[in-house]
């Protein structure tokens, strides 16, 4: 070691003789020599110097001598690095976000797309019943769309235009109920690894986007690794400082719960690092990926508040690191949707669509589940229809659309015609016209691109009911003469102001005590805090919906009663499973009196 010290400093001293010499020889020749370079103190530490020398001559300009300035320049430079590096990540920033703009606007032409080949090939599916072999092809078309579907959710993931749905998630218990989906998706030859650290913090999170990412990086890992390997999955809490969120934009110090996916592959050049989130880019070979892994990852952590941090080394492996904020509220309990058969109706839906092959796959749709249905062209034609009487129910409205009016517009001025039509919007590209930080508005309705018929029929069921029983709270008279429930105390939980506001009515009429909540949060912590005798919830509530509210009061309580109120009839079985009552909307006072009924003679 002090071998190898001497020799060090023994090269130093030679490199600084030689720009010694070469300083005084061309200051000799020109009067003045200037050099920046790292030098070494008399303590034996490395620092930047700006070095000058000039020659010093007499009156007759003979040499007489040299004036030597050196100056300690480090904190300049490590400035100047850092500025450097700070303007390096803000074009990076700056291109992916034109490159989001842009695949955002392709991904909602491809869905459109998507959505008159889905819509035709559904349509087609019933005319075949019974011819297996065209059965089989349709079925093999379908699936070719699922997988087109999917390659527009990312592109729209990177872009950042894709609505949420965040939960209060623990990432660790996420990630543990995928070992078994890893292990089919990676193979056998690859070990795989959850690592999950004691006393995880939540966060706010879209748990299928979340099971999407980690997914996504670990059939990268297994490209990388040729198939064979260890992968290792880990989940820890962790913070970020001020000193590093600095050198990162839209990013905020504090708690994160950090998800680590790290495998033992060939790594990632250094030059090409900087690329990764780019879509479509990959140094993967031509017939083995997308390019849109990644660029979907980073597009969702960003959307989410989060980071994402690449650590790799070639020959060694890659570490990909996310950061989500820390979410202090308790856990939402997960749960599948139902399966139950769909129906339709007989109301009249105004169809807006600016498509033609859409707008028609559509109008279909509808026509086949027994709506009476018009149509339009775009906001303003259908603004006209609205304006010439016809009696319509819901209009079904595509988001982006040409011409002065924009679809939020058109919604707002037919409420005002139609105080009590419903409206639900489609896109494949939501923009910014009714998503805001992520998440859908309060209050919006949003069916996306490419949809099934069976999400369309529920989708109008549920905005038909809830319209329906707004309907029925707003000229709803209540009759004070009976207090049937003087004892029971009811947990309304219903997100529609106007539908809780007159419910609890409908219940103090009958002598019910009420507490109120808009979500199943909410009502969660209510029931912790306070006696529940009854808990009555919508089963469309935002986030969490009313099923799964119910299904973690079942187990917590089985003591309790359950209520769902409901435009979907096709939660019957799932009702009946948690021994439920069911009441459908739109509700009277009588009918969610009978609810009562029912429900506390169960309770006896």
């Amino acid at each position: 070691m002090a071998s190898g010290a001497a020799d060090k400093d023994s090269l130093i001293s030679s490199s600084s003789l030689i720009l010694w010499l070469i300083g005084l020889e061309t200051a000799t020749r020109n009067g003045r020599w200037e050099n920046e370079g790292q030098r070494v103190r008399k303590d034996g530490t490395a620092f930047w110097a700006h070095v000058v020398i000039d020659a010093i001559r007499d009156d007759a300009g003979k040499l007489l001598g040299f004036a030597k300035v050196t100056r300690d320049i480090t904190e300049r430079r490590e400035a100047e690095a850092a500025l450097q590096a700070a303007q390096a990540t803000m074009i990076r920033s700056q291109k992916l976000e034109a490159i989001g703009q842009l695949t955002g606007g392709v991904a909602h032409d491809f869905n459109n797309l998507l959505q008159v080949i889905s819509g035709n090939l559904q349509l087609l599916s019933k005319d075949i019943a019974g011819n297996a072999r065209a059965e089989m092809r349709v079925q093999s078309a379908l699936g070719g769309v699922a997988r087109g579907s999917k390659l527009a959710s990312q592109l729209l993931a990177f872009a950042r235009r894709q609505p949420l749905e965040p939960r209060v998630v623990n990432a660790g218990r996420l990630l543990r109920g995928m070992d078994e989906m890893l292990r089919r998706a990676l193979g056998g030859e690859i070990e795989v690894e959850t690592v999950v650290a004691g006393g995880l913090w939540n966060s706010l999170v879209d748990p299928d986007q979340l099971e999407n990412a980690v997914l996504n990086l670990a059939i990268n890992a297994r490209d990388a690794m040729n198939g064979e390997g260890r992968l290792t999955i880990e989940a820890s809490n962790a913070f970020l400082d001020d000193e590093y969120v600095r050198q990162h934009d839209e990013l905020s110090a504090g708690q994160y719960v950090m998800i680590a996916v790290t495998d033992t592959g060939t790594g990632i050049p250094p030059d090409i690092l900087e690329r990764v989130y780019e879509p479509f880019f990959t140094t993967k070979a031509e017939d083995k990926g997308t390019g849109l892994g990644l660029a979907m990852v980073y597009g969702f952590l960003k959307q989410s508040g989060g980071h994402i941090k690449i650590y790799s080394e070639v020959g060694a492996g890659t570490t990909v690191k996310l950061y989500f904020p820390r979410e202090v509220a308790s856990e939402d309990t997960l749960v599948g949707a139902t399966s139950d058969e769909i129906r339709g109706g007989e109301e009249t839906i105004l169809v807006v669509e600016d498509d033609d092959e859409v707008r028609e796959v559509a109008v279909s749709m509808l026509t086949e589940l027994g709506y009476r249905v018009v149509k339009a062209r775009d906001a303003a034609s259908a603004l006209v229809v609205v304006d010439s009487g016809i009696p319509i129910d819901l209009i079904f409205t595509d988001v982006m659309m040409p011409g002065s009016l924009r679809s939020p517009d058109l919604a707002r001025k037919a409420k005002e015609r139609l105080p009590n039509v419903a409206v639900l919007f489609t896109s494949g590209y939501t923009q910014n016209a009714i998503v805001h930080g992520g998440r859908l508005d309060p209050g919006v309705e949003l069916l996306a691109k490419p949809y099934t018929r069976e999400s369309l029929a529920r989708k109008i069921r549920h905005v038909l009911a809830n319209q329906a029983q707004r309907r029925v709270a707003q000229g709803s008279q209540h009759s004070a003469n009976e207090k049937t429930f003087k004892d029971a105390t009811v947990l309304l939980v219903e997100d529609d102001d106007l539908i809780r506001f007159t419910t609890m009515e409908m219940l103090s009429d009958i002598g019910c005590k009420v507490t109120e909540a808009g979500t199943a949060q909410e009502a969660l912590k209510i029931l912790d805090e306070q006696p529940v005798d009854i808990l009555l919830t919508d089963v469309g509530l935002p986030g969490v919906s009313g099923l799964q509210l119910a299904r973690d009061v079942y187990a917590r309580r089985p003591d309790l009663s359950l209520i769902l109120a409901t435009g979907d009839s096709g939660v019957k079985s799932e009702a009946a499973r948690l021994g439920a009552i069911l009441i459908v909307k739109p509700y009277t006072p009588a009918s969610l009196r009978q609810g009562l009924e029912h429900a506390m003679k169960k309770r006896r």
